[in-house]
């Protein structure tokens, strides 16, 4: 059910029910153009392009400068990787970025999500399988985009490191909410620990 809720805030599917508002306004009402420009989207195996990786970088605005990609893999742990390439940013990923380990897929992702700068951004399961040490600097890049002032949608099964990021919680149990509270709230309830939808 995640990933059809996130499927419908993004209008990949049409909502038949119901409706799904932003800022007071049903997305039905805006362009699909419109609500994909202000939203972000990190998903679980990130999609990259045979492509160099300044390339990868720049799909997140094609009219962002070269220090300006760069400035977004700093801020996504990615700069020290690339640069010790011996192509730097001008070297290829391969296709669907294979030359790259999971976590630098990841961060390269991050990265463009940092130069897109949506006001909205969904993470759906951004770190699973991903090594621990590397979940942790995942997670700081993502604490470094919530401070930016973005409102981050997380879908993760690490309490851990989602009652670090997430002001509220919703739990969604077979297509419905059955629970929604702060981390303190469901820090303390052990009965809903195990599968929910973090929104930080």
């Amino acid at each position: 059910g995640k990933s059809t809720f996130v499927n419908l805030i993004l209008r990949l599917f049409e909502v038949t029910q119901g409706s799904i508002l932003i800022d007071g306004f049903d997305i039905k009402t805006v362009s699909q153009e419109s609500l994909r420009k202000n939203i972000g989207m990190i998903p679980q195996e990130p999609s990259l392009f045979h492509q160099t990786l300044f390339e990868n970088i720049q799909y997140g605005r094609l009219s962002a400068t070269k220090e300006e990609v760069i400035k977004a893999a700093k801020h996504a742990h990615a700069h020290e990787f690339i640069e010790a390439l011996t192509e730097g940013y001008g070297s290829l990923v391969g296709e669907r970025g294979v030359k790259l380990s999971g976590g630098q897929r990841q961060r390269i992702a991050i990265a463009r999500a940092f130069l897109k700068n949506a006001p909205i951004l969904i993470l759906d399961e951004a770190t699973e399988g991903l090594a621990p040490l590397i979940r942790e600097e995942i997670w700081q890049c993502l604490h470094n985009l919530k401070d930016a002032g973005l409102t981050m949608l997380v879908i993760d099964k690490d309490l851990h490191a989602i009652s670090k990021l997430a002001d509220r919680h919703v739990v969604i149990e077979k297509g419905h909410i059955v629970w929604e509270g702060s981390t303190d709230a469901l820090l303390a309830n052990a009965d809903v620990q195990t599968k929910y939808l973090a929104i930080g």
